[in-house]
Order: structure tokens, then sequence, then C-alpha cells
């Protein structure tokens, strides 16, 4: 996480804003993964590695407008404020596409990326949630939970696919 003292953007002390600043950071990732995932998905070779990260792209699309209700149910409107950790994940998911040549250890190196992606997101939803919930702002918590829930069954499917065959078929290869 940015050293919220020094961020160009201000913080202020209170928990609430926080929450806000870290929504608009989110908002911004997702947004930013909705147009990243098209690319992992036309790079991705495994017909089970594309068909969740399909599902994902329209989970992502849900996540995006779920964010929106989130700002709204904390009176505020939705505000995008760029999110280097994501910009950074997508970076290093797309040198490792482009680094590997198509086949499974392109799409090892893809899950690798997604997950490390979603291991982000869980973390960051994880801690919005309860921040949510400190703040007893009921309406927003139960929607970032629903997200953070995907992000978790994303992830498990992610490790599900790579555990059954592509890892060990990636060795196989050199």
């Amino acid at each position: 996480m940015q050293d919220l003292k020094n961020s160009k953007t201000k913080v202020g002390n209170g928990l609430r804003t926080l929450l806000t600043d870290q929504l608009k950071d989110i908002y911004w990732a997702e947004q930013a993964l909705v147009k990243a995932l098209p690319k992992m998905i036309r790079h991705a070779t495994d017909a089970k590695l594309v068909k969740a990260l399909s599902k994902h792209l329209t989970e992502t699309e849900g996540q995006v407008s779920r964010l929106e209700a989130v700002f709204s149910s904390l009176g505020e409107k939705p505000e995008a404020k760029k999110c280097e950790a994501m910009s950074g994940l997508i970076k290093e998911a797309e040198g490792i596409m482009d680094d590997c040549e198509a086949g499974v250890v392109r799409d090892a190196g893809i899950i690798l990326a997604s997950q490390k992606i979603e291991h982000y997101e869980i973390a960051t939803y994880g801690t919005l949630c309860a921040f949510a919930q400190t703040l007893g702002e009921k309406k927003a918590m139960a929607l970032l939970q629903e997200t953070l829930d995907q992000e978790k069954a994303a992830d498990a499917a992610l490790s599900a696919i790579a555990e059954a065959s592509i890892n060990a078929a990636a060795v196989l290869v050199d």
C-alpha cells in the first residue's frame, strides 16, 4: 500500500475517509482488470483456463457495478483513483504473456499473474469489509463481502486448474 502520508492525494484521518479513498483505488483496479482480462483470455490455450478467465471477466464487470452501489450506499459519487499496485500487476501479466510461447507454460504464467491479482483483491476487499463493518455500513459490507467471496472462488478455481494439469504439463516443456 502506498505511503498515505506522502501520497499525491491526501487522505483524512478518519476511517471513513480511508475506506472511501481505498474504494476509489479498487474501483480503478477493477476497471483496469476489465480491460486486461480479454488479452489474458486470448493468450490462454487451456479450455478450462479460458472458461475460468471468461467467467471472472463477467464477474469483474459486475464487481464494477457493485462498487458503484457501495459508493452510493455511503452517499459518495463513484470515482476512480489510479491503483499503482494493479497497474504493476497488469504490466507484469503482460510481460509474462510476451515472454512465454503459447502453450502450457504461458498458461501457467497467466495463472501465476492472475493469482497475484486475485490475492491483491482478496486482501483489499477483506480489509474494506472490515472497515465497513467497523463503521456500521451494513449494506456496503454485504456488497463488499459478495465481491470478496467471488475473488476467493476465482483464486480457488485457478489453483484447481493449475494443479489438475497445467503445472504438470509445463514441467515437460523445455
